[in-house]
């Protein structure tokens, strides 16, 4: 008898309405070309760059979403249980961070009978966010958790090494370690030596060109003139660079089985 599986798409960081603007476009293609059991995205960029608000939320979930997770700029806008008071917000948040309340811990739901959990950490090289506890500690306290579950985790952070180490760290005891942060993909997708499905950084849906979903000439101006940081700008037209993971998990083993980028540019 042929063990079932369980295909997710995994969204990168969605950046502003260009962000949003993709999903909705895509999503439906995709779902034709690929049947997804599961959608997820990190949508800690999702209103004009910095945090969620309602309206941004359900213009996101309208689109067939299912999970979101979050990052170190998900609260810069409207309050996470004021939303979460108004709409079902199924949004695993940084579980290492101090400010991530009970309630957003973690998100699981159950699919083809069986239970899937989202976990999310933040990373803390180069992050200075004293809020930040250690996520590999965190991951081991969590996990064990959900000994019977397909687990997929968020790991948004800046540095490689870390999302590297952080990902041989897990590799057996989750499905798949998943990159999110720094808005530029990684071409390394690959199932490790265990069996967990491993991505560097998935990227960003956002602005292209860009950098890193701002509009390209604040950021090529603070490093012509050494300046501190401005205010981030982010583009609201033209095209759009559509960053995401196709993950197929077998359900017996919790392993991934297959992994991929999806990567595409609209006009």
């Amino acid at each position: 008898m042929q063990n079932k599986t369980i295909k997710i798409i995994f969204f990168g960081d969605i950046v502003g309405s260009l962000g949003r603007k993709a999903v909705k476009e895509i999503v439906p293609l995709w779902q034709k070309e690929y049947a997804p059991d599961l959608m997820i995205a990190n949508i800690e960029n999702l209103a004009h760059g910095k945090g969620v608000t309602l309206k941004t939320v359900e213009e996101i979930k309208s689109t067939g979403i299912q999970l979101f997770s979050g990052g170190n700029h998900i609260w810069a806008k409207e309050s996470i249980e004021d939303i979460a008071a108004q709409t079902h917000f199924p949004i695993a948040l940084p579980a290492n961070d101090s400010q991530t309340t009970d309630n957003y811990l973690w998100q699981d739901l159950e699919i083809k009978g069986q239970k899937i959990v989202l976990l999310s950490f933040s990373g803390r090289t180069f992050m200075k966010d004293d809020n930040l506890s250690n996520p590999f500690l965190k991951a081991d306290e969590l996990i064990k958790k959900f000994p019977d579950s397909i687990i997929i985790v968020d790991f948004h952070a800046e540095a490689s090494s870390e999302k590297r180490a952080f990902g041989l760290y897990l590799d057996g005891r989750v499905s798949a370690v998943l990159g999110t942060h720094t808005h530029v993909p990684t071409n390394d997708a690959q199932i490790l030596n265990q069996g967990t499905g491993y991505l560097t950084d998935i990227g960003m849906i956002g602005s292209y060109p860009s950098v890193i979903g701002v509009k390209s000439e604040i950021i090529i101006n603070k490093f012509l003139s050494d300046e501190p940081n401005g205010r981030h700008e982010f583009a609201d037209s033209g095209q759009i660079e559509l960053n995401a993971v196709l993950l197929e998990v077998d359900t017996v083993s919790k392993k991934t089985v297959q992994i991929q980028n999806l990567r595409q540019i609209l006009s």
